[in-house]
């Protein structure tokens, strides 16, 4: 009689809240997850400090995470001794990362570069937008449906040899950088400190400092981290530079722009402001960039929602399945570059 060896597989717990379980997990990517590891009932929570909760995560290998997962601490950690892997179904690891994390080398990978594609998408349309100031247009009733015609106080209504500016070359900076050049015969600037040259100029744009960029552009996308760096980076003195009926587009931080130079300079009617990321978010009531006619503001939607997030599943899919294969990590976050992201 031949007995029946069966394959070690490791075991994950996914931890997140109910939302994002039921946005990542249809029943075809649990099926797959189920291919590559082992799920104990209940393979998912979205807590870590019950009776339960700390069961499971006395035996599990790799989490996979994404919204709403609780931090994890060096208590929670300490109640997790077989963990190795992390492997964040999103974009930012900031909410959940803690120092105890690369203390013991536990992997940390995460999905913000597939997050990355609908961000990139949603700014290039807005730069698109922002060069016939639609939004603008079609938010002031007194131009809105007036017909054919050059309304007068929005600038030169073009997106033809465009000067953009963007200012950080992130994962998402760089692929609205090299998406610029859908546009005709646009002159692409980038801001970035720690930027390659070579790779900006391969990408399709020029590196140059931030007050080099200022004065020349028409748009000005931000694309920057939020940290103590860059708070506040594009306040008044910034703002300032920027020509009349200039663009700024931020679709990274809210905390990267002074919102009340930017409220002042928009309702003077000198720039205009397209913002899916605002300093607070939300804006109170009574912010006056909710109401001024030269501002666009969209609820942090630029992120994967809807079928865009099972791409970032997928991708934490196959990053799972080449950490068990024992292949090189395409997505890993190291404790070198942890400082820097977003």
């Amino acid at each position: 009689m031949t007995a029946t060896v069966t394959a070690y597989r490791r075991e994950a717990l996914l931890v997140m809240n109910r939302e994002a379980f039921d946005s990542h997990f249809d029943q075809a990517r649990l099926d797959r997850l189920a291919s590559l590891v082992a799920l104990p009932d209940p393979l998912w929570t979205d807590e870590l400090d019950s009776a339960q909760a700390r069961a499971r995560l006395a035996t599990a290998e790799l989490l996979i995470t994404s919204w709403g997962v609780p931090r994890l601490t060096a208590d929670r950690l300490a109640a997790a001794p077989r963990l190795e892997a992390v492997f964040h179904a999103a974009g930012s690891v900031r909410s959940l990362a803690d120092g105890v994390l690369w203390s013991r080398e536990i992997v940390v990978t995460s999905a913000a570069d597939a997050n990355a594609v609908p961000v990139a998408e949603y700014t290039l349309a807005a730069i698109i937008f922002a060069g016939k100031k639609a939004p603008f247009l079609a938010a002031d009733a007194s131009t809105a449906y007036r017909g054919w015609g050059q309304p007068q106080g929005f600038g030169d209504l073009s997106n033809f040899r465009r000067t953009i500016g963007v200012v950080g070359f992130s994962r998402i900076g760089r692929r609205v950088v090299e998406l610029l050049r859908l546009l005709d015969g646009p002159s692409v600037l980038v801001a970035d400190p720690y930027a390659d040259p070579d790779e900006v100029a391969a990408a399709g744009a020029q590196l140059v400092d931030l007050d080099e960029v200022l004065p020349q552009v028409d748009v000005l996308s931000l694309h920057a981290p939020a940290l103590p760096g860059t708070h506040h980076m594009i306040g008044a003195a910034e703002l300032a530079e920027l020509p009349d009926h200039a663009t700024v587009v931020n679709t990274a931080r809210g905390s990267l722009v002074d919102s009340d130079a930017l409220a002042a300079e928009c309702q003077a009617g000198r720039l205009f402001a397209i913002l899916d990321v605002t300093d607070p978010e939300p804006l109170p009531a009574d912010s006056p960039l909710r109401s001024a006619r030269n501002v666009m503001v969209t609820p942090h939607i630029a992120g994967s929602l809807g079928t865009e997030i099972h791409r970032l599943t997928d991708h934490t899919l196959s990053e799972v399945a080449r950490w068990l294969a024992g292949e090189p990590l395409r997505h890993q976050i190291t404790a070198d570059v942890f400082p820097l992201t977003a």
